[in-house]
Formats: C-alpha cells, sequence, structure tokens
C-alpha cells in the first residue's frame, strides 16, 4: 500500500468477534506467526502519510473488518467490497485493532458520526454492519415479517433492532430464554425460546404468529448453528427469502432441509450475505447515531482478552464486549 494512502491512528476501543474466536479456538487457518488480531476498532486519527488531508487530524475513525479493498477489480467496480480479489482483512492478513496504533487507508477508514461514543460506535464496524447489509439484500418491505435465529446475541439484538425500529418490520425473535429480555428490549415483537420448542412445534408456532399461518417473509440466520440452518425454511411462507449470515462450526454441514423440490415449488430465496460496503456502513452507524440502534455491550480491558474469548464460545455474552485498549 502507498504511503499516500496511508494515515495512522490511534485506536482507543475495539470489539472482538467471533471471528477472533474461530482463529485462537483453531477452527479455521490461522493467520501468520505474530498477526495482530480485531477488526472492529474506533480511535482518532493522529499523523497522515505522505500527500493525505483527510481525514482530518483528530477526526474520530473506524477499521472494519475489510481494511481495504484494490478498488479496481470486477467486485470492487460492482461495488461488492467484500468479494474485491486484492482484499485486505484486519486481524488475519492485515496487522488488526488490538493495538493502540494502527497504520490503515484513509480512504477505507470509516468516519465516526457524532452523537455516539467511540465504545459505543466499535460494534457497528462489524457487527452492525454485516446484519444491517443482510437485511437490506433481503429486500423486505414494511410491515413484514422477519424471524431472527440467534437474536440475544452481538449481532442479533443489533438486527432486531435494524429491524424493528429502522425498517419497519415485525421481528420473531429466537433464542434461548435467557436472552428474552434483551429481544424484547430491543423491539422483538414476539420471542420463542427455541429449548421449549421441537422440530414440529417450533415452525408451526413461527407460522401461527406470522402472515396468518403462512410463514415469515425473511429469515435471518445470525447464530453458528447448523440446527439453525436446518429448521430456516421451515420457518418461510411460499416467495421467502433465507439470509445466511452465521456461519456454523466446525465440519461445513450442507443445510438438511434445503430439497431442490421444496425449494422450487415454494419459490424460496437462499441468499449469502458477508459484512457490507463502504455506503452501508456509514448508514449503519448513523441510524446509531440518531439513537434508533444501541449496541448492549459490556466494556472491559485488553488484558481479559482470553477471558472473553471463552465467554463467547460458551455462549456466555449478551449483547458485546468491547475492549479498551491504553
Amino acid at each position: 500500500m502507498a504511503i499516500a494512502e496511508e494515515l495512522n491512528k490511534a485506536v482507543v476501543y475495539a470489539a472482538p468477534g467471533t471471528t477472533e474466536t474461530k482463529i485462537e479456538k483453531v477452527e479455521i487457518p490461522k493467520p501468520g506467526t505474530g498477526q495482530i488480531g480485531g477488526h472492529e476498532g474506533v480511535g482518532s486519527v493522529i499523523a497522515h502519510g505522505e500527500g493525505v488531508t483527510e481525514p482530518k487530524i483528530g477526526s474520530r475513525v473506524g477499521i472494519k473488518w475489510l481494511a481495504d479493498v484494490c478498488n479496481t477489480c470486477p467486485s470492487c467496480l460492482e461495488n461488492d467490497d467484500n468479494t474485491c480479489d486484492n482484499k485486505k482483512v484486519s486481524g488475519y492478513y492485515t496487522p488488526g485493532t488490538f493495538q493502540k496504533y494502527v497504520v490503515t487507508s484513509a480512504s477505507y477508514a470509516t468516519p465516526i458520526p457524532d452523537g455516539i461514543e467511540s465504545a459505543a460506535a466499535a460494534p457497528f464496524l462489524c457487527a452492525g454492519l454485516t446484519v444491517y447489509s443482510g437485511l437490506l439484500k433481503a429486500q423486505a418491505r414494511p410491515g413484514d415479517w422477519v424471524v431472527i435465529s440467534g437474536a440475544g446475541g452481538g449481532l442479533g439484538h443489533l438486527a432486531v433492532q435494524y429491524t424493528s425500529h429502522v425498517m419497519g418490520l415485525r421481528v420473531i425473535a429466537i433464542d434461548h430464554g435467557s436472552k428474552e429480555q434483551i429481544c424484547k428490549d430491543c423491539g422483538a415483537h414476539e420471542f420463542l425460546d427455541f429449548t421449549a420448542f421441537n422440530d414440529e412445534t417450533l415452525p408451526k408456532r413461527v407460522k401461527e404468529i406470522a402472515n396468518n399461518g403462512r410463514g415469515a417473509n425473511v429469515v435471518v440466520i445470525v447464530n453458528a448453528a447448523n440446527k439453525s440452518y436446518e429448521q430456516g425454511l421451515g420457518f418461510l411462507k411460499p416467495q421467502g427469502t433465507l439470509v445466511c449470515i452465521g456461519i456454523p462450526e466446525g465440519t461445513p454441514v450442507a443445510i438438511q432441509s434445503a430439497y431442490p423440490a421444496w425449494i422450487t415449488t415454494q419459490q424460496f430465496r437462499i441468499i449469502g450475505s458477508a459484512i457490507g460496503n463502504r455506503r452501508e456502513a456509514i448508514e449503519a452507524l448513523d441510524f446509531a447515531a440518531r439513537g434508533l440502534v444501541k449496541c448492549h455491550y459490556k466494556l472491559e480491558q485488553m488484558d481479559n482478552l482470553s477471558q472473553v474469548f471463552d465467554d463467547m464460545a460458551a455462549g456466555k455474552i449478551e449483547g458485546r464486549v468491547v475492549l479498551e485498549i491504553k
């Protein structure tokens, strides 16, 4: 990367995500020796590379999961940052945000709007952006019913808010019973404790709620469970859309219920969604700055990162964790 394209940033807050836990638990290939993790960071610009004038010194910016894209490949020219042929991934191929000082791309850093604290903004650079982009891809209309599986987690509780507070959609939140209150606080119209149902009764209950027994318009899977994908198509009405965001752990398994005849006759859509582009990142943060979406987070010190990983892997975290890096 040319120095004229770089700026220095003092990182103050960074939010660990499931990508780091998968690397730390050796569920995806580890990066090179000595790589610095982290892909949701917010801090202030402290210096510019040669020829750089924006963002201004002292302004707050964020580093996303994608640290930079090439802007020249076919994907970039189609405004699809996520599939850039030459993308740089924070904390994997490029030093991440678990450090006080970072060098990053001036053209790809995301401006942090007024009206939101730095710690509160950090989770929107991956978790918030990811669910917001996925919901946009679903092309739901105001009043539609949306099922969010894993609704009480770091991504899920933000998805509930974008769905209900921003897009005017109705939400059926599915998660463990311990997550009921956070889901309702975030705007879920209905909550279903998956432990209280079996494979037959859960889809039946969803359909009783949504569209007079027909099912949900959209199902968004944000948790990392093959079971959620297996159940997801059963929640949908004809012509419904399944949005795949969460990546299950372990050996890859196909969606067990995705029979071609059923998909064809019901005219289901199955789409994948990973992160989002620059414009969507700015939009996702704007809604947060206006108070329409708020991240429930716990502030931890960098020294506690290993325990945070353990708690995330065990499903003990409500909302998100943000690390303060001093």
